[in-house]
């Protein structure tokens, strides 16, 4: 198999992401087990500013969030997207539900790839179901065990 199209990039923030290939190996694997392709996947790493930039010029939202993600795909079951992170609000989140930063940036990684996927989470029952699939697919994940 050739590399997988999934990156890491970082925006004005400094931020390095640990055990890249595995991670990699995983969402990747989440895909497959969907019963998608994958185009290319971006994850990009940035700022509660840089974030709320773009909730704010892209989505109407004048608020602080820990990911956005943006559907680039062009081909029915092949995902293709961009996926912001907020590493400040992953960090808080990690204190707050009393996980580590690492686990906390899986789950949020693995939340925006579902959204790809076509898991919406705005309603109650869709929440349940979005959360359920994170906990399923963050069992899978070697690196967190």
């Amino acid at each position: 198999m050739g590399k997988i199209a999934i990156n890491f990039y970082t925006e004005d923030v400094s931020y390095t992401l640990k055990h890249k290939r595995g991670i990699r190996q995983w969402i990747y694997d989440a895909i497959i087990a969907e019963g998608y392709q994958l185009g290319e996947l971006s994850f990009i790493f940035c700022s509660d500013e840089y974030l709320l930039a773009i909730n704010q010029q892209y989505l109407n939202h004048d608020t602080y969030t820990d990911v956005i993600t943006f559907d680039n795909s062009e081909e029915l079951k092949t995902i293709t997207g961009d996926i912001f992170i907020s590493i400040q609000r992953i960090q808080e989140n990690a204190k707050t539900f009393k996980s580590s930063t690492f686990q906390e940036l899986c789950r949020v990684m693995i939340h925006g790839t579902l959204h790809l996927l076509g898991y919406p989470d705005k309603t109650k029952a869709a929440k349940i179901v979005m959360t359920q699939k994170e906990d399923h697919f963050l069992l899978l994940n070697t690196y967190l065990a």
